[in-house]
């Protein structure tokens, strides 16, 4: 039997090895096509993907069976849940793969792209640029039938150049830039603050006008120190949450 092949991991040795191990083989999982297989490999195989230990592969995996991703049964091996449930509570997390593994598993559609100013707000981020490019997404539950939060990306123009939107259906922004793009991206910087809901929001978010939202803006930095992407996304207030775990030396 055919098995499901993760995405590959650059380790970070300031994070548990187990925490980033379970982050990516989750975005992974999330970000699966329908038709790719539901078994994972082995234990010892996974643990050679990663370049980590079995104990380690052991314990990342114990994580994702607690979340209801995957199931694990003596000698027949691992397997994903179809029918796990991808509505989580928003966390803030601490690699990109985390990021992604966010940004992850919900039904996305691209509502279009377009080449715009860059915004006042964001100028210091994109000096000497005057155009920028603009993508617009909704994401809904699992099952299609309720939005749960739409995102806008403005992304540097030679660099949405070099991807198909239609990825957007499927992939996060962030792992585009990474994996389609090639963009070395060393660090994301994340705000999160309360807001209400604007006419846009209200109507595509099918909310009242001025109820609660969570207005997220994630800030992406290439190893130059280049910003090449700003996220901005409007969570549903009565759907997620915010939660931050800091981990002591």
């Amino acid at each position: 039997m055919t098995a499901f092949t993760p995405d590959s991991l650059v380790l970070n040795r300031k994070l548990p090895l187990w925490y980033q191990v379970s982050q990516s083989l989750r975005a992974s999982i999330l970000g699966r096509r329908p038709d790719d297989p539901l078994r994972l490999p082995t234990e010892d195989q996974l643990a050679g993907h990663y370049g980590v230990s079995v104990l380690t592969m052991r314990q990342a995996l114990k994580e994702l069976e607690a979340e209801g991703l995957i199931s694990r049964h003596r000698r027949h091996g691992t397997f994903i849940e179809p029918t796990a449930l991808r509505g989580a509570p928003m966390r803030l997390l601490g690699s990109v793969d985390a990021i992604v593994a966010q940004q992850s598993g919900e039904r996305t559609t691209v509502l279009g792209h377009e080449r715009a100013p860059v915004p006042p707000e964001l100028a210091e981020h994109f000096p000497r640029v005057e155009e920028i490019a603009r993508f617009r997404r909704l994401r809904c539950d699992e099952a299609g039938d309720e939005p749960t939060n739409w995102a806008e990306n403005l992304v540097l123009p030679e660099l949405a150049d070099a991807f198909d939107p239609s990825e957007l259906e499927r992939r996060p922004m962030t792992k585009v830039l990474r994996d389609t793009v090639g963009v070395r991206i060393s660090r994301i910087t994340d705000t999160v603050e309360a807001r209400l809901a604007d006419p846009e929001t209200a109507r595509l978010l099918d909310v009242p006008l001025l109820s609660p939202i969570l207005h997220y803006t994630g800030i992406s930095y290439d190893e130059t120190g280049r910003v090449v992407d700003v996220a901005r996304i409007r969570y549903r207030g009565d759907r997620f949450s915010f939660s931050v775990t800091l981990d002591a030396p």
